[in-house]
C-alpha cells in the first residue's frame, strides 16, 4: 500500500502533467483562441452596438505577450470613437487560469480616442444604452459587493509597467473641441511620469503628472501640474457651460481600498492650491480658494453609500467634518451632517473664500463659535424632512464692519434699488425726506396686513423661519427646482439695502450670513428694521418707500390709509409693477384679487388681527385716486 507521503507525491506529479498538458495546448492552440476573441467581440460589437471593430495584425509575443496593430472601433454612420496604430500587453498568466485578466505591461503608440456629437448624433449613442441583463431598478444591489467588483476589475487592467505615446482623447461638442495629449506616459517601478499637451478652442497648454502608484496593491499618490507658468486651466467646460476654472496644482492620495465584512472602504485624501472658479450663476467675481484638502472614508455596505464623518475637510483655516449618506435600506434617505468643531470668528472670517463674500472684506470679529448641521430627507416621507442648524456662540462680536456696515441701519443713509444692473434714483432714508414715515405714522393696519403676507412671525424670529424654510426644501425638492424660497423681512432688508438683486450663490450666501449677524448681534431694532424696509421696498413703478405709495394709488398719507387700501398694498408687494393687472376696464378689482383679499382678510380673523368692528366699511369698493389711476385701462363711458 501506499503511504500518505506518496499520494501526495503522486498527486502533485499528476497535476504537474495536466499543467504541462494545458500549457502545451495553450501555445498550439493560443493563436485560434486570439482569432476567436477577436471574432467574438467583432460580433457583439456589430450586433449590439451597430459598430464595426477590427484588428489588421494580432499575435503572440513570447508567453503571455499579445501585439495588435491598426486597431480601430467605428460606429456606424457616425465618427470613428478609437484608433490605436499599435498596441502590446502581457496578461498574467496565472490569474488568467482562475478567471480574471490582469495586464501586466501595456504599449500604446499613435492612437486616438474621441466623444463627437454633431447636432444630436453622437458617436458614442450606442454604447449608453442600458443592458437588458442588468438588473432591473426594483433589484436591491449591494453597493460594497458591487463597488468593490468594480473597482478590482478596473485596477486589474491597469498594468503595473505602462508607456504611451502620443495617445490623445479628443472630445467635439458641436464645435467646441477639446484634445488632451498624452505625448508621453511611463509607468515603472510604480513611478508614473507624464508629459501632456491639452488644446481648446481657447487655450493652449502643457501639463504634467507625476508620483506614485500601484494598482495591485491599490495605492497611489500623484500630483497634478503645469509645466508652463500659470494656472492649469480646466477645458471645454468654459465653452459649455460658461464655467471657468483653474488651479495651480492637484493632489490625489490613495491610502487604502478594503472590503472588511460587508463594507469597503476607500481611504485617503485629496488636495488643490489656488482654486479659481468664475460662473454668473456662482458670483460676479472670480472665486479663489486659496487651500483646500479633503481627507476622506468612504464606506459602503449593502444598503448605504457614504462619506464617514471622520473626514476633514479643510479651506484655509476654516475645517470641518461632514457626513453625507445614502441608504436603502427601508425607504430611499438622504442625510447631511456638518460639524464645524469651535474656532475663533476671526479665523473664520478671514478664511471666507475670495470672491465669494466681497461685503465682509475687512470686518473684524472676536470670540469663538461651533456649528451643527443636521439634514435628513426620506423620498418615501418628504414631510418627514429634518433640518436643525445650531451654532453656540462664545463671547461671539464683531468689532468692525466690512463693505456692509450694518450699523447705517440706525441712521440716515441713501439708498438706491438696483434693478437689472441699473441704479435707480437715489432716496434719502431720513426725516429730511418729506416721504420718509415713521413706523408710529403708518397705519395699524398696514402694519398688520404686511407682516401677515410677508412675515408673520417677524418680531419673534431671529431672521430666519425654521419651518418655512423646511416646507421650501420640502416643495423644491418635489418639483426639482428652486420654485419656493422662505426669504423673511430681514432676509429682505438685507438684501435691499446692502446687497445687488443678482440671482449668484454669492449673493444668498452673503445674505444668510449678514442677516445672521444683524439679528444675533442686536444691531439694530425690529421697530428699527420694519421702518427702514416700510420706506425702502418698491411699490409701483420708481415707486419707492409708504410715503409715496400711499400718495400714488391713494392721495393720502400712511396714517390715513383705510383697511382696504392697507389689504390692496400689502397683496402687490410681490410684484408691484404690475398692480395694473388687478383691476378690470371698468377700474374695479378683478375677481381673483377679490378673493386674495377675503383669503388675506380671513387668515388676520383668526389670528386675532381684525375685529368686527375693523370691517365696518369693508364693503366699500376700493378707488385708485392718484397718479397710479393713469396705469389702468379704463374704458370710457
Amino acid at each position: 500500500m501506499r503511504t500518505g507521503k506518496q499520494k501526495i507525491i503522486l498527486a502533485v506529479k499528476v497535476l504537474a502533467v495536466l499543467f504541462v498538458i494545458m500549457v502545451i495546448t495553450f501555445f498550439v492552440f493560443r493563436k485560434s483562441l486570439l482569432q476567436q476573441v477577436i471574432t467574438k467581440t467583432t460580433t457583439k460589437l456589430s450586433r449590439d452596438y451597430d459598430s464595426d471593430f477590427s484588428v489588421k495584425k494580432a499575435s503572440f509575443d513570447g508567453f503571455s505577450g499579445v501585439n495588435m496593430s491598426e486597431i480601430a472601433l467605428v460606429p456606424r454612420n457616425a465618427d470613428t470613437l478609437f484608433k490605436i496604430q499599435k498596441l502590446k500587453t502581457s496578461i498574467n498568466f496565472w490569474r488568467l487560469l482562475v478567471g480574471d485578466v490582469q495586464l501586466g505591461t501595456l504599449e500604446i503608440k499613435n492612437g486616438y480616442v474621441q466623444l463627437v456629437k454633431k447636432g444630436e448624433v453622437k458617436n458614442f449613442e450606442a454604447f449608453l444604452k442600458k443592458d437588458k441583463n442588468l438588473k432591473t431598478s426594483n433589484d436591491k444591489r449591494d453597493y460594497a459587493e458591487f463597488a468593490y467588483r468594480i473597482i478590482s476589475k478596473a485596477l486589474n487592467l491597469v498594468p503595473t509597467d505602462m508607456s504611451l505615446e502620443n495617445l490623445s482623447f479628443r472630445l467635439d461638442d458641436n464645435g467646441k473641441k477639446a484634445t488632451i495629449n498624452f505625448q508621453k506616459l511611463r509607468l515603472v517601478d510604480k513611478e508614473l511620469e507624464t508629459s501632456i499637451k491639452v488644446q481648446t478652442n481657447t487655450f493652449t497648454q502643457r501639463w504634467k503628472i507625476k508620483g506614485f502608484a500601484d494598482p495591485r496593491n491599490k495605492k497611489a499618490d500623484i500630483r497634478f501640474f503645469n509645466i508652463d507658468t500659470g494656472a492649469i486651466k480646466v477645458p471645454y467646460f468654459d465653452e459649455r457651460y460658461n464655467l471657468k476654472s483653474s488651479f495651480d496644482s492637484i493632489r490625489l492620495n490613495i491610502q487604502n481600498i478594503d472590503r472588511d465584512g460587508d463594507k469597503l472602504h476607500i481611504d485617503g485624501f485629496t488636495s488643490i492650491k489656488n482654486l479659481k472658479i468664475n460662473h454668473p450663476k456662482i458670483a460676479s467675481k472670480d472665486v479663489v480658494i486659496k487651500n483646500a484638502r479633503f481627507d476622506y472614508r468612504f464606506l459602503l455596505g449593502s444598503d448605504f453609500i457614504s462619506i464617514d464623518s471622520s473626514s476633514t475637510v479643510q479651506f484655509n483655516k476654516i475645517k470641518f467634518h461632514p457626513y453625507v449618506a445614502y441608504e436603502t435600506e427601508k425607504d430611499t434617505v438622504y442625510k447631511l451632517k456638518v460639524a464645524i468643531p469651535k474656532m475663533k470668528a476671526q479665523d473664520f472670517i478671514s478664511s471666507l473664500p475670495d470672491g465669494l463674500f466681497t461685503h465682509f472684506q475687512g470686518m473684524e470679529a472676536e470670540g469663538n463659535f461651533d456649528y451643527n448641521l443636521n439634514f435628513s430627507f426620506n423620498k418615501n416621507k418628504p414631510d418627514q424632512l429634518v433640518f436643525d442648524s445650531k451654532i453656540n456662540k462664545e463671547n461671539l462680536k464683531i468689532i468692525k464692519y466690512g463693505e456692509a456696515n450694518l450699523n447705517k441701519l440706525n441712521g440716515e443713509f441713501i439708498y438706491r434699488a438696483l434693478i437689472k444692473d441699473v441704479l435707480q434714483r437715489p432716496i434719502l432714508v431720513g426725516s429730511a425726506n418729506s416721504n420718509y414715515t415713521p413706523l408710529n405714522q403708518i397705519s395699524p393696519y398696514l402694519r398688520k396686513c404686511v407682516l401677515t403676507t410677508e412675515d408673520p412671525s417677524f418680531f419673534s424670529h431671529h431672521g430666519f423661519i425654521n419651518e418655512a424654510f423646511k416646507q421650501s426644501i420640502i416643495k423644491n425638492i418635489k418639483t426639482k427646482k428652486f420654485s419656493r424660497g422662505a426669504s423673511t423681512i430681514s432676509m429682505q432688508l438685507v438684501k435691499n439695502v446692502f446687497l445687488t438683486r443678482e440671482k449668484t450663490l454669492s449673493r444668498k450666501l452673503e445674505e444668510i450670513l449678514l442677516v445672521y449677524i444683524l439679528e444675533n448681534n442686536r444691531i439694530a431694532s425690529k421697530e428699527r428694521m420694519l421702518e427702514v424696509y416700510f420706506n425702502i421696498i418698491e411699490w409701483g413703478p420708481n415707486v419707492y418707500g409708504i410715503g409715496e405709495a400711499s400718495r400714488f394709488y391713494f392721495q393720502k398719507s400712511p396714517s390715513e390709509l383705510s383697511l382696504n387700501e392697507c389689504l390692496y398694498l400689502a397683496r402687490i408687494i410681490p410684484s408691484p409693477k404690475k398692480f395694473m393687472y388687478q383691476f378690470n376696464d371698468q377700474g374695479m378689482l378683478k375677481e381673483f384679487a377679490t378673493r386674495q383679499e377675503s383669503f388675506l382678510t380671513n387668515i388676520m380673523f383668526r389670528r386675532g388681527l381684525l375685529s368686527t368692528d375693523d370691517t365696518i366699511y369693508k364693503s366699500q369698493r376700493i378707488i385708485i385716486s392718484g397718479p397710479a389711476r393713469s396705469f389702468i385701462r379704463i374704458r370710457a363711458h
